[in-house]
């Protein structure tokens, strides 16, 4: 089922979803399915499965040099996504990227996205390569984000890639992402809106925001992004902060500001237990204050654990 389908089906009722990591390649799928089964139990209709670009890593030969080698730690998300769906009977939702992709590849996957059933994607320009400042597109890939969207949207039209049109259309539902505090290499938040603005015109259907610990930036950003006539469902995404290193490491990896209680809370804590109990009370009362304001899906970046997560929704749903 589509995720916008799920939204008209809750009827005004706040839905739970979460994100989860694929393993690192030649680990086992089994301590994924451990943070995902207690999950279950609070019945999320849809789950988000991350895509990961190449990346490089380095062997050592006998006489001292070193070889660059290109590699993906973390591939199978469409492979990950199938085995979710079929294991817990639950829609999933694979990211799609342009960096580390052509758009050969790109189509390669969402045919097999199309052929399991899979109903939903996410479509992303995702991250520089570590050894890159900024974003450089993959030969043959997109720049931009919007442009993956009418790539994916010409597939539901039955348009494919080298002019081939085809009588079997897919009909995939299409998320983005939106950026409540601008995305980091944004000029300003308005050109940022404008952006995904641009996004919805190709073709998306749904908003899954970046994490943030103020709700009012939120609330901001759907009444701007409404008077910019983007009406589709925008769901906030939410992370509970697990360690004090988060403080340096979200702001420098994201646009974002933390409020001042938060961080005088977290500053105050001897230890990360300390640290990941006022996370999971923060997100606690920032899911509170979002369900009681209507929004469609309440949306967890579990980035691999689900411990705090369970905490969290169990208090809310």
């Amino acid at each position: 089922m589509k995720i916008t389908e799920h939204i008209q089906k809750a009827k005004g009722k706040t839905l739970f979803s979460f994100e989860v990591i694929p393993p690192k390649k030649g680990n086992s799928i089994e301590e994924l399915y451990k943070n995902i089964d207690p999950l279950m139990e609070f019945q999320p209709p849809f789950i988000d499965v991350t895509t990961s670009r190449e990346e490089y890593y380095y062997i050592e030969h006998p006489n001292g040099l070193l070889e660059k080698k290109l590699t993906r730690m973390r591939p199978g998300t469409v492979g990950i996504c199938a085995a979710i769906q079929h294991k817990y009977k639950v829609d999933t939702v694979p990211h799609v990227l342009c960096g580390g992709f052509s758009k050969e590849e790109t189509e390669y996957l969402l045919v097999d996205c199309f052929y399991l059933g899979i109903d939903n994607v996410m479509a992303l320009r995702g991250d520089a390569m570590k050894e890159q400042r900024y974003f450089q597109p993959t030969s043959g890939g997109h720049t931009y984000a919007s442009d993956l969207v009418t790539q994916i949207h010409n597939l539901n039209k039955g348009v494919y890639l080298n002019g081939i049109a085809a009588d079997q259309k897919a009909d995939f539902c299409i998320g983005v992402a939106g950026y409540p505090e601008k995305h980091l290499e944004a000029p300003s938040l308005a050109s940022d809106l404008q952006r995904l603005k641009e996004k919805i015109e190709c073709g998306a259907d749904y908003v899954v925001t970046q994490m943030f610990f103020d709700n009012q930036k939120y609330f901001e950003f759907v009444d701007k992004a409404r008077q910019m006539g983007i009406n589709v469902p925008i769901i906030p995404g939410i992370k509970p902060i697990a360690i004090k290193k988060h403080l340096n490491l979200l702001s420098q990896a994201f646009k974002i500001d933390f409020p001042e209680a938060l961080i005088k809370a977290v500053e105050a804590c001897k230890n990360n237990n300390e640290v990941k109990q006022v996370g999971i009370e923060w997100a606690v009362q920032q899911s509170k204050e979002l369900k009681a304001a209507g929004v469609p899906v309440l949306h967890y970046y579990s980035m691999g654990k689900s411990d705090n997560i369970v905490k969290v929704i169990s208090e809310v749903f």
